[in-house]
Formats: structure tokens, C-alpha cells, sequence
């Protein structure tokens, strides 16, 4: 996979290309702070072409800056850093902002076959133990429904409810209610 996310960033770098050329009006082409001329060729239009040189070795560069997986997971900066989701009382209904982050974590997934994820439901103390435990499942397949969207492969989520079994918070209150009405997505590489 890690193969598929560098040709999507060649790709990316190719399209850039196309626009650099398409926009380029200027024939005169500088190289880095060091003084040594890129191997880009400026047409007789004035359009700027990069040789294969200019690509290699970007493409290298891209690859350095790679990270593995397991380390996109870890940094608490990035939207990735967000995997538990919050919902309203007696509600499956994801939010505009989850879904932003939901969105995030599909693509991730999908562009990553290495990863799996369960979706781990939850529900408050409110409502039976047969309820919490469908509404739990509900939630989780809100969230599982929106990853495979994203592109994420149905044998890399995994759909698990606790109901009301595992709060987060103990407390007899809307703020701890608000805390346990949620999904984790827990994630393992492979």
C-alpha cells in the first residue's frame, strides 16, 4: 500500500506539473540557492516542461518525507488524533464536524490496507440493557457506513456494541451521559 499512496503523490506531483507548465510565463528558469541549473527545459512558448531528472527526484523526496503508518496514528496533531465520535441523546445521526473526521479516517484506511479498525458503540446509563446494547450497534454502523463510503474495505472494520457496559464516565449527569454516548474507532496494523 505504501506503493499506492506514492503513486497517488506522483500523481499529484504530475498534475502540479501540468499546471506549472500551463502557467509558467517566464523563460528563464533559476535553479536552487546553490546556483545549479534544474533540468527544466523552457519551450520556445515559453512554457517550463521538468525532464525526468526533476521528477525522480522529487518523487525521492516525497518518499523520505513519508511516514509509516503506525506513526500517522500517533501524532496528536493530526485529525487522525480524534477517534472517539460524540452523539446527541438517543441518537445514530453523525454531526457536519464528525463527519469531517470520519471523512479523514476512510481515506486513511482505505489508502492503508494494513489497517483495521473496530467501531466500539456506546450508550449511556439511560434506557435497558437490550436497547443501549441495538443503539450502541446503531452508532457503530453510522460510523461504519461512512468509512466504506471514504473507500475503506468492508474486511478492514469490524463492528463491536458495549451499550451502557463501558462508560467512560461514571457519573449520574447530562456531562457524563454527553461522554459515554459515543464510538471509538480503535485501530491495529497489521
Amino acid at each position: 500500500m505504501k506503493q499506492h499512496s506514492l503513486i497517488n503523490k506522483l500523481y499529484l506531483l504530475g498534475i502540479t506539473t501540468i499546471f506549472v507548465t500551463a502557467c509558467a510565463t517566464t523563460q528563464e528558469v533559476s535553479g536552487p540557492d546553490d546556483g545549479v541549473q534544474t533540468g527544466a527545459i523552457v519551450g520556445s512558448d515559453g512554457s517550463m516542461r521538468l525532464t525526468e531528472a526533476d521528477v525522480g527526484a522529487s518523487a525521492s523526496a516525497i518518499a523520505d518525507e513519508q511516514m509509516t503508518v503506525q506513526e500517522m496514528l500517533e501524532q496528536s496533531a493530526s485529525i487522525l488524533a480524534n477517534r472517539t465520535i460524540y452523539f446527541e441523546f438517543d441518537s445514530a445521526k453523525l454531526s457536519d464536524e464528525t463527519l469531517a473526521i470520519l471523512e479523514a479516517h476512510g481515506a486513511f484506511i482505505a489508502e492503508n490496507g494494513n489497517v483495521e479498525v473496530r467501531l466500539e458503540g456506546h450508550a449511556d446509563e439511560r434506557g435497558s440493557r437490550e436497547y443501549n446494547i441495538a443503539l450502541g450497534d446503531r452508532r457503530a454502523q453510522s460510523v461504519r457506513r461512512v468509512l466504506l463510503l471514504q473507500g475503506a474495505s468492508t474486511d478492514q472494520i469490524d463492528t463491536v456494541s458495549y451499550g451502557e457496559e463501558q462508560p467512560t464516565m461514571s457519573g449520574h449527569d447530562e456531562e457524563s451521559w454527553a461522554e459515554n454516548r459515543r464510538v471509538e474507532l480503535i485501530y491495529k496494523v497489521r
